[in-house]
């Protein structure tokens, strides 16, 4: 989003809202609050003119064919005043002529009496035309898949891995506590393409501290929805007070999570185990990042957050005369340096082959310059270390982590170099988990944009 020089903010629609989607002009020098622009214009923003407008912007995704994905819940008001004047759709935009150029709503198949979506995902394979969006049906308990190409959906649902753990609905954040014990599946994220040329789609319900994958080879394939159950994997756990809304994975692997519990921002490299021991947290901040509720990566490896406080919206009262929404944002290898997650000192000899990067694809309409990746093969010197090697696992070695060894059925290969590879000692997780036992930052060396909405 950063080359068109606009920030896209989304806004749930309130009775008092003029805009549900707007941005920012980052080509202004801001200070204090700086002005919400509606995009693309105040018409495309009415509240209930479900054919022309967008309702409520819940989740948007801009996509490397200069596309902006915005998923529209089409609900006004919020709690008991909710009432859901259009249904279910994505608008797609083109940001260099910023008019929509389509509008596709959701079938009566793909939701339920429960549904309600809380976010998209994106996933761009040979073309611009072959692409697919991904939902997260949170209190229906699915996962709903859109192609581009064939402009049809379909659903997955009905997996345990879809719902809730009915041992990790309770919260504490802010100082409040509260229950969300129905808070299914929520935050995804998409890895490179891998060897077969499809990705991995992670996710996670709310109310859970564990990850779940499925290749996108299952989920594009529309006959798969009712005999896929062991095409999913998962995961262990990340550790104590780990909700986690919001996920995003940079092309080299390494994945920036919300920790709503902790007001930070956590990470895992994906060539290791997903396991407490090697999740870090690349910042905290008790005031700025109350609830960090989106967490994004662009195209020149900045990393944006957004931080709105929304529980003690939703269950206390804000003080209007204070800072609630901020935007954050830093450079990726600054935010992982010294964590578990870089891997410039973190693993020595050659590199995981886990960190392909993408290739160009022949895009039929080139929106954007082609990315100037730099190469994943730095072989930095062995180093001399009293830790131990982990050896290179073998398919038959029962005892491998999950993502290393996803048995063949499970359609997942996470491919490795020749390894062997350096990993810090597993010791013994402390009592309170990641909070004293990842590297932890302070947030004074986050460029802080001037993007302080007071609300």
């Amino acid at each position: 989003m950063k080359a068109y020089n606009n920030l896209y903010v989304p806004n749930v629609y309130l009775f008092g809202i003029p805009a549900t989607l707007t941005y920012i002009n980052m080509d202004h020098s801001v200070t204090g609050s700086p002005e919400l622009i509606p995009y693309p214009d105040w018409r495309a923003n009415t509240a209930g003119d479900c054919a022309n407008s967008i309702t409520t912007a819940y989740r948007i995704k801009a996509d490397e064919c200069g596309r902006l994905w915005v998923l529209d819940t089409g609900t006004v008001g919020i709690g008991n005043t909710t009432t859901n004047p259009c249904p279910y759709a994505v608008n797609v935009f083109d940001l260099t002529t910023n008019t929509r150029i389509r509008r596709y709503e959701l079938r009566s198949e793909d939701t339920n009496a429960n549904t309600f979506i809380a976010n998209i995902a994106v996933d761009i394979g040979k073309n611009c035309d072959d692409a697919f969006a991904y939902f997260s049906d949170e209190l229906g308990y699915g996962l709903i898949v859109y192609s581009w190409e064939e402009n049809k959906s379909w659903r997955f649902s009905a997996h345990s891995y879809f719902f809730p753990d009915p041992l990790r609905g309770d919260f504490n954040v802010a100082g409040l506590n509260f229950q969300w014990g129905e808070e299914g599946i929520f935050g995804m994220s998409l890895t490179s393409p891998k060897s077969d040329g499809y990705r991995i789609l992670y996710f996670s319900p709310l109310a859970s501290h564990r990850q779940f994958a499925v290749s996108t080879r299952i989920l594009r394939d529309e006959s798969r929805v009712e005999d896929s159950y062991h095409d999913f994997v998962a995961l262990d756990e990340r550790g104590p007070n780990a909700h986690t809304t919001s996920r995003v994975m940079s092309e080299d692997g390494v994945e920036l999570f919300n920790l709503i519990d902790q007001n930070a921002v956590g990470c895992w490299h994906s060539s290791m185990p997903y396991s407490p021991q090697f999740h870090g947290i690349v910042d905290r901040d008790d005031v700025g990042l109350v609830f960090p509720a989106d967490v994004k990566i662009d195209e020149n490896n900045n990393v944006w957050v957004l931080s709105d406080r929304m529980p003690v919206f939703l269950l206390s009262e804000l003080d209007y005369d204070d800072i609630n929404f901020r935007i954050y944002t830093a450079p990726l290898n600054t935010l992982v340096e010294g964590t578990i997650c870089d891997q410039r000192t973190v693993v020595f000899g050659p590199s995981n082959a886990v960190t392909l990067h993408k290739p160009i694809a022949p895009y039929s309409r080139q929106y954007l310059p082609p990315i100037n990746h730099a190469s994943a093969n730095i072989h930095l010197p062995i180093v001399q270390h009293p830790q131990t090697y982990v050896s290179r696992y073998t398919s038959n070695n029962v005892n491998s982590p999950k993502n290393f060894v996803l048995q063949q059925q499970n359609t997942l290969a996470i491919e490795t170099a020749a390894g062997p590879h350096l990993f810090p000692p597993i010791v013994p997780q402390p009592s309170d988990g990641l909070k004293n036992y990842a590297t932890v930052r302070n947030s004074g060396w986050w460029r802080q944009q001037q993007q302080q909405h007071h609300h």
